[in-house]
C-alpha cells in the first residue's frame, strides 16, 4: 500500500465535509504531474489530508482511496471552472478518484511542525516552491508522520 498527500483548499472541500459525506470523488486536478500520480494509486491506498492556503495549513486526517482513476467528467462541462476544451470523452486528458474518509485527527499537524522535523527534510510538500495538490508520501516520512498523528 502507498501513502500519498492530497491538498484541499477547507473553503472550498474540507476533512469535515468528507467526514459527512463518507466519500467522494476528488476531481479539478489540472496539473499532469498531479494527474499522473492519482493514475498510480491504487484501491486501499492511504490519503493524508492537507487543508492549504488558509491560516494554517496543516494535515487534518486522512481517507482511503476506494475508486482507483478513472475520466474526470468536469472537464467535458463548458460551464465548469475545470472545462478543458482539449479533453473529449473518448480522449480524456484528466481523472478523478474516489476518497472515502478514514479518520480527523484531534489535533492537525501544521506546516511549521512538519518543517521543525528533521526526519521530513526532502518531503517535497516542504520544498520551496512545491505547489502539487497530489503527491506520494515516502515510507520513512509516513512512519514519521503517522507518530504524531492522533484521531478523533
Amino acid at each position: 500500500m502507498a501513502v500519498w498527500l492530497m491538498k484541499s483548499e477547507p473553503d472550498e472541500f474540507s476533512i469535515n465535509d468528507l467526514k459527512h459525506r463518507q466519500h467522494e470523488n476528488w476531481d479539478g486536478v489540472r496539473n499532469f504531474q498531479a494527474r499522473n500520480f492519482m493514475r498510480q494509486m491504487m484501491l486501499g491506498d492511504t490519503v493524508l489530508f492537507y487543508h492549504s492556503s488558509c491560516k494554517t495549513p496543516a494535515i487534518v486526517g486522512t481517507a482511503t482511496v476506494s475508486k482507483t482513476a478513472h475520466p474526470d467528467p468536469s472537464c467535458w462541462n463548458s460551464e465548469s471552472k475545470y472545462f478543458d476544451e482539449k479533453s473529449t470523452p473518448e480522449k480524456p486528458r484528466w481523472d478523478q478518484i474516489e476518497l472515502t474518509f478514514a479518520g480527523k485527527l484531534k489535533r492537525p499537524i501544521t506546516l511549521a511542525v512538519l518543517k521543525a522535523m528533521p526526519e521530513l527534510d526532502g518531503f517535497a510538500l516542504l520544498q520551496k516552491g512545491s505547489r502539487l495538490s497530489v503527491m506520494p508520501v515516502d515510507e520513512l516520512y509516513w512512519h514519521t508522520i503517522k507518530e504524531k498523528m492522533l484521531f478523533e
